[in-house]
């Protein structure tokens, strides 16, 4: 009988050590990273300020105006401001200190000759009457 009762309490050990690891596995996969992401969002939005140009969770895009505690203050037009939460910010496309590089362009050669489109219409002997 001592053999079995350390049998058993041996696959108590394990089953303990197998739901350990599995939390541990579960912490490391999804835990940290969705709390990681929840931490840069926060400092994303405590960071705004006026002139930052952004985005927000429903695809509107707009330029911060007015960053209260609670309530940031955009112009998505000129002279039409609305209101948004500070977690309705999805991301900063630009902030206001920022310069935006130029694209490099290849000047276009005077020398081009463009040749005219193809007509997509196809002539057909049936549709032609002589």
């Amino acid at each position: 009988m001592p053999q079995a009762a350390e049998q058993a309490s041996g696959g108590n050990f394990s089953f303990l050590l197998i739901l350990v690891l599995l939390f541990g596995f579960m912490y490391f996969v999804m835990i940290r990273p969705q709390q990681k992401r929840r931490r840069e969002a926060q400092e994303m939005q405590n960071s705004l300020g006026p002139g930052d140009e952004i985005v927000t969770i429903g695809g509107l895009h707009g330029t911060v105006v007015l960053a209260d505690a609670d309530v940031v203050t955009l112009e998505i037009a000129p002279d039409v401001q609305v209101r948004f939460a500070r977690p309705a910010i999805a991301r900063v496309v630009h902030k206001a200190g920022d310069t935006i590089p130029e694209p490099d362009v290849e000047p276009a050669d005077d020398e081009t000759v463009v040749d005219e489109p193809q007509s997509p219409v196809v002539e057909n002997r049936a549709n032609k009457q002589d």
